[in-house]
């Protein structure tokens, strides 16, 4: 389980002192990638990186996949990952033998999804990872790179930039006392920028506020998304309509929780939380705690890690998101423009 929030508020404040620390290493690493004494390889073909420059949910999962279905009918697609937690090493390729344990959680969703449509494939060295890729005998027209803002030793030709609207990354602190992987002048190298799991009712002037507090440079982009929950919760083989699923137990094991707490609130779901770190692989032990609960709903994500488990078969339901930005055409315009250059 988590820690308890005041503690790990008061573990940030003591570590403070490693901040300037962890800011001149980064900073330093991008300064020698920006001015090209560290190089970084570019492609001859579209290569699009989805990140963040902080740590965990911001909601990189649904973009990949909104840029999926944006693509696939045109363009055959891989999406490359470093596939986190996985047991597997080196590069892996989804296939009909993948299971999560291969894969990681989130490329294990795509293939689910997706199947043979695409190419999913993982590997910690995206160098190596685009390089197998390319070697296929079909291989992709398009690549997506997961989680890979701060791999600067591939230069993607463009950079979806997401930040939490919970938690821009424009007041946020480096780590280890805040989330951010890297310095906020970082945002530079983004061609779009995505305030991610907005409110529905977000007003244009919240919007031109935050815009103001970005300050972005005159190539880039701003949108704001927002998460579109499924009107049905599914299993293996059934779905049920969220109106009439209640009285479950809610299993996330994600960076953050509180949207989707909050959207079932509002829809007032009557359910307990049991709240897992991002990528938890649950343990024997908790697996068999599940098993007493009547009815489970979990995320996506989480789904792939638990279905394989036959004490949870008939009882574990997930609730599929989308992302769903304003201004789409625009959006879409700008990505299709650049995949056919």
């Amino acid at each position: 389980m988590k820690l308890d929030w005041g503690l790990m508020k008061l573990i940030r404040k003591i570590v403070f002192p490693f901040v300037p620390v962890y800011y001149l290493i980064t900073r330093l690493r991008n300064v020698l990638y920006d001015r090209g004494i560290k190089t970084a390889t570019s492609y001859n073909f579209p290569v699009i990186c989805v990140g963040n420059l902080s740590v965990g949910g911001t909601g990189k999962t649904p973009m990949i996949e909104y840029l999926i279905n944006l693509l696939k009918d045109d363009y055959f697609v891989a999406t490359l990952s470093r596939g986190y937690k996985r047991e597997s090493e080196g590069f892996q390729l989804g296939d009909e033998q993948s299971i999560v344990e291969t894969l990681g959680d989130e490329p294990f969703q795509f293939y689910n999804k997706f199947g043979n449509d695409i190419l999913v494939a993982v590997d910690a060295d995206r160098r190596n990872g685009i390089k197998q890729l390319q070697s296929l005998d079909k291989s992709p027209e398009v690549v997506l790179l997961d989680d890979a803002y701060q791999h600067r030793k591939v230069k993607a030709g463009f950079n979806i930039l997401l930040s939490a609207y919970s938690n821009i990354y424009t007041k946020d602190w480096m780590l280890p006392t805040g989330n951010l992987r890297e310095p906020r002048s970082g945002a530079k190298r983004a061609n779009l920028i995505v305030i991610t799991k907005c409110p529905y009712n977000l007003s244009e002037a919240r919007k031109a506020h935050i815009i103001k507090a970005i300050k972005p440079e005159k190539n880039q982009e701003v949108f704001f998304s927002s998460i579109a929950y499924d009107t049905h919760v599914h299993s293996w083989n059934q779905s049920v309509s969220l109106e009439s699923f209640n009285d479950f137990t809610l299993v996330t094991g994600i960076a953050n929780a509180n949207t989707l707490v909050k959207y079932l609130k509002d829809k007032q779901r009557n359910f307990d939380h049991l709240d897992f770190d991002d990528h938890h692989n649950f343990t024997d032990h908790e697996i068999l705690f599940l098993s007493t609960k009547s009815v489970i709903l979990t995320t996506e994500k989480d789904f792939m890690r638990l279905k394989q488990y036959d004490v949870l078969k008939g009882k574990l339901y997930y609730l599929p998101i989308k992302t769903k930005i304003d201004r789409p055409e625009v959006f879409d315009k700008l990505i299709l423009d650049f995949v056919k250059q």
